[in-house]
């Protein structure tokens, strides 16, 4: 049997910060089926910056007002296949970044993507997950609950 001390359950929805992208209380998906984590952009550019790969792309912040854009950047990490639940594929760039949730904080890899027709800007997938998390999956909101 595996150990799970010192790992945080969460429901199949929860909020997390990504703080090096400017995103607070984003509600996102936890989804044990998908390997990669995924996050909602548009406009995405690539660019060379002092001789490096990097992204820049548009976030709506705010699930409640798409008005609301904020244009970032972050180095790109790489590009990865990623075949979607409709066996559809896509070819999405990779960043990494910060997560915080439940109180802790750790480097994710993320691809962008155009989730518009999903109902959360956000996936949180097994690769994000391992070794940390625990989910419950009759559950919502259980580490908000907790706060």
């Amino acid at each position: 049997m595996k150990k799970k001390a010192n790992k945080m359950v969460v429901g199949a929805l929860e909020c997390c910060d990504l703080p090096e992208l400017g995103l607070t209380d984003l509600q996102m998906r936890v989804d044990t089926g998908a390997a990669t984590s995924s996050l909602h952009v548009d406009n995405i550019e690539e660019f060379e910056k002092d001789g490096k790969a990097w992204v820049k792309f548009d976030i709506h912040p705010d699930v409640h007002n798409v008005d609301r854009i904020v244009t970032t950047t972050a180095p790109l990490k790489g590009k990865k296949i990623v075949k979607s639940s409709s066996a559809d594929k896509e070819k999405r760039v990779v960043i990494r970044t910060d997560i915080q949730l439940g109180g802790k904080v750790w480097k994710i890899k993320l691809t962008l993507t155009d989730r518009s027709t999903m109902t959360n800007l956000m996936l949180l997938g097994r690769e994000a997950m391992n070794g940390r998390i625990l989910v419950d999956p009759g559950d919502e909101f259980l580490l908000s609950k907790n706060n």
